[in-house]
């Protein structure tokens, strides 16, 4: 099984929607930064992230762009 955490900082505010079932979803992304290669520089990654039910929840109330995060899945 693999396992990833990642710091960052949300790109655009969540955007939570329901589904057919009633359950929440919540889509967002992360910038990520990381060190590219021997050149010393900084890159961005764009991270997309799902989120569901009652963390989908939490993550639209709480959750605003340029926040730092930590995502664990």
């Amino acid at each position: 099984m693999n396992k990833v955490i990642l710091v960052g900082r949300l790109a655009r505010d969540p955007e939570v929607r329901y589904t057919q079932n009633g359950k929440a979803v919540a889509s967002f992304s992360i910038a990520v930064n990381r060190f590219g290669g021997g050149q010393g520089q900084e890159q961005t990654d764009f991270i997309p992230i799902v989120a569901w039910e009652k963390l989908a929840e939490i993550c639209g109330n709480n959750l605003t762009k340029g926040r730092r995060v930590l995502v664990e899945g």
